[in-house]
């Protein structure tokens, strides 16, 4: 075996430690593992070697996830870059790269930069993927997001609910993806005032999350407080309810 291979294989076992470390609610050993692949990746494969884009997901997406929206934003640009540049605008890498820096754009509360990203995504996937593509799907409940964040209800809602229809018709009702276009929705249809259809949805979604995921699954939690704090909200409003 050749020295080069040699240095390639050892890297990309580094890339996967780098990547199996971010499932530690701690991140702060991900990123500096990360920082350091990607640093010896550069300098070794070259900026635009594929492990290297691997490598420079990896870490972007780690910061990402810790909060450093910052430090992830770069780094998704540089990969975006690259696919734009050598594999064209629709590749599909380009698309979940695109997603990718969409999300950390909104995050750093750059939400109209990352509407228009998400909005091109979306059209470009309609083009490449077809209509009942999953990535298609993501990508406009994506979309559906960041319409929300930045106070356009009345246009998530649509999203939201064609997202929920054909995820219940191409993953099934139970998929995780599935049970949190329900969830969405549910917030969404709360964001516009549309209570007791809001109520109903948390309810359908918390009996489907404890019988799919657990009772003490934190995606369970998180809708048995949604429903708890729109509870108390409507009995606020109407104490005699």
């Amino acid at each position: 075996m050749s020295a080069s291979v040699r240095r390639q294989r050892e890297l990309r076992a580094r890339i996967t430690a780098a990547r199996e470390l971010a499932s530690d609610p701690d991140l702060s050993r991900a990123i500096a593992v990360g920082r350091e692949v990607l640093v010896d990746c550069e300098r070794v494969l070259g900026v635009d070697h594929p492990d290297t884009l691997v490598a420079r997901n990896n870490l972007a997406s780690a910061c990402h996830s810790a909060g450093q929206p910052a430090e992830a934003i770069p780094l998704f640009q540089q990969n975006l870059a690259h696919y734009e540049r050598l594999r064209g605008a629709d590749d599909p890498r380009t698309l979940g790269s695109r997603n990718n820096l969409a999300g950390a754009y909104q995050s750093a509360g750059r939400v109209a930069e990352a509407i228009s990203l998400l909005e091109l995504t979306l059209d470009s996937c309609g083009r490449v993927l077809g209509a009942d593509d999953p990535r298609l799907l993501g990508s406009r409940s994506n979309l559906a997001l960041a319409y929300q964040s930045a106070g356009r209800v009345a246009e998530a809602v649509p999203l939201f609910e064609r997202t929920l229809a054909d995820r219940e018709r191409v993953l099934g009702a139970d998929h995780r993806d599935t049970l949190a276009s329900r969830n969405n929705l549910a917030l969404a249809y709360q964001s516009a005032g549309r209570l007791s259809d809001a109520a109903a949805l948390f309810e359908r979604t918390l009996a489907d999350r404890e019988r799919v995921l657990g009772a003490d699954h934190r995606d369970t939690v998180a809708t048995r407080s949604y429903l708890a704090e729109l509870g108390a909200a409507q009995k606020a409003d109407d104490p005699e309810a």
